[in-house]
Parts: structure tokens; C-alpha cells; sequence
């Protein structure tokens, strides 16, 4: 009896590590700054949402700065509030000319802050959504990256940077990004400054994913634990019934 035990125990012991390293492995897959675009279509407004999470043990996100392209700037750029972060688009000279829809443009929006209080700092298994409407979205077939750095309260700074290269690993800390595609034929361009009901969509959708992938892990372990108790059980009453 006391083998099956100690087996049956062994069993569950490894089943609860697998267990556990799949659920940290869902979670750093999702611990990325990203952003989602509701329309890519060359020539075009767009709203950008950026999804940031804190991914500290100790310290909490308190600020938040996007890099906007300079080789394709944007001309217009419009920031949603949210609540308890202020909000800076910074215009600079661009490192040359660019012809935009016929015009010559030497400045452009080139970066944006986002800067917590202190009672909205972003904590523990924490996220926040920042939305922007940009226009006019270059060529199709552009990738735009969006390079962008996270400001945690005890210093550190977590740079969102490295470009991603196709037939690569992901790098560690992979910049958000998105690529055009074709100029929408029939559908009417997004206002710059209108408020889009996709955004509060994707936002939506990002939770419920998240929300999908723990409940199958943890479905799933419950599952295992459950069929390893019962072996546990069962072990025991068949050494009953032989020692009878």
C-alpha cells in the first residue's frame, strides 16, 4: 500500500509542476506591451490601442511614452483620456522633408507620454488601455512600429524596442507594430478626433482571451489533480482488499 502511495504521490507532485509551468508560460506569452489598430487601410485614420501590462512583482507602471514614425509621420494625433494619467503628444522637426497627400511636412507629432498620479500607478496582475487616432496611415504594406518604453516606480524602464524579423523567435521584449494594407475602397475613413466603440471592443476582447486561456489551464489542472486523487483512492481500497 505504502508504494502505491508514495507513486500515486509522486504522480501528482509532477502533474502539479507541469501544471504550473504552463500557466506561467500562458501568462509571459500575454506580458507584452501591444497595440491593436481597428482599421490598417493605407491613406486612413485609425484609433491604436495600446495594451500595457505591469509586469513587476514590486513596483507599479507609472508612465508610459510611444515613439511615432518619422519616415511616415502622422499628421494628426488625438489622445483618449483616461482617467488618473495625463497625457503630452510632443511635436518635433522630422530628420527630413516627407511629402504627406501632396503636402511637404518638417514637423510631426513624434512621441506621446503617458504619466499615472499616484493612486492610478498601474500594480499587480494590472492592466491599461491607452488609445490614440492617428492619420494619415502610410502606403500599404508598411510595417509601422511603434517603439515605446514603460516607467515602473522604482526606477526601472523596460524598453519595448526590438523589431521583430520574419522566420525568427519573438524577440524578449518585441516592439508593438502593424503593416498597412490596401486603401479601404467603400469604407469612410474614422474622424481623427471621434471616439471609437471598437476601442472599448478590442479592450473587451483582449480580457475575455485572457480570461478563455486561464480558464482552460486551470480547467485543465483541475482535471488532472482530480483523476490523480481518485487513483489515490483507488490504490488504497485495492490494498484493502488484498490484505483481506
Amino acid at each position: 500500500m505504502k508504494t502505491s502511495i508514495r507513486h500515486t504521490l509522486k504522480t501528482l507532485t509532477a502533474v502539479t509542476a507541469t501544471v504550473g509551468m504552463i500557466a506561467l508560460s500562458a501568462t509571459a506569452a500575454s506580458a507584452h506591451v501591444t497595440v491593436n489598430p481597428d482599421d490598417t487601410g493605407a491613406n486612413g485614420y485609425t484609433h491604436l490601442t495600446f495594451n500595457v501590462p505591469n509586469e513587476s512583482p514590486t513596483a507599479k507602471t507609472s508612465k508610459l511614452e510611444v515613439k511615432l514614425p518619422t519616415d511616415t509621420p502622422f499628421t494628426s494625433v488625438s489622445v483618449k483620456p483616461v482617467e488618473g494619467w495625463s497625457a503630452q503628444v510632443i511635436t518635433s522637426d522630422l530628420p527630413k522633408p516627407v511629402t504627406v497627400s501632396g503636402t511637404t511636412v518638417t514637423k510631426a507629432p513624434s512621441t506621446v507620454v503617458w504619466t499615472a498620479d499616484a493612486t492610478h500607478q498601474l500594480g499587480q496582475n494590472e492592466y491599461q488601455a491607452f488609445s490614440l487616432s492617428v492619420g494619415k496611415l502610410p502606403a500599404a504594406g508598411t510595417t509601422v512600429t511603434l517603439k515605446a518604453a514603460q516607467t515602473y516606480t522604482d526606477g526601472t524602464v523596460v524598453n519595448w524596442d526590438e523589431e521583430s524579423a520574419e522566420g525568427q523567435p519573438e524577440p524578449k521584449h518585441p516592439a508593438p507594430s502593424f503593416t498597412t494594407t490596401a486603401e479601404d475602397a467603400t469604407a469612410p475613413s474614422a474622424s481623427p478626433a471621434a471616439a471609437s466603440p471598437a476601442t472599448a471592443t478590442q479592450t473587451s476582447e483582449t480580457s475575455i482571451d485572457s480570461a478563455a486561456v486561464w480558464g482552460i489551464v486551470l480547467g485543465a489542472a483541475g482535471f488532472v489533480l482530480g483523476a490523480a486523487a481518485l487513483g489515490l483512492v483507488l490504490a488504497g481500497r485495492r490494498t484493502r482488499t488484498a490484505a483481506k
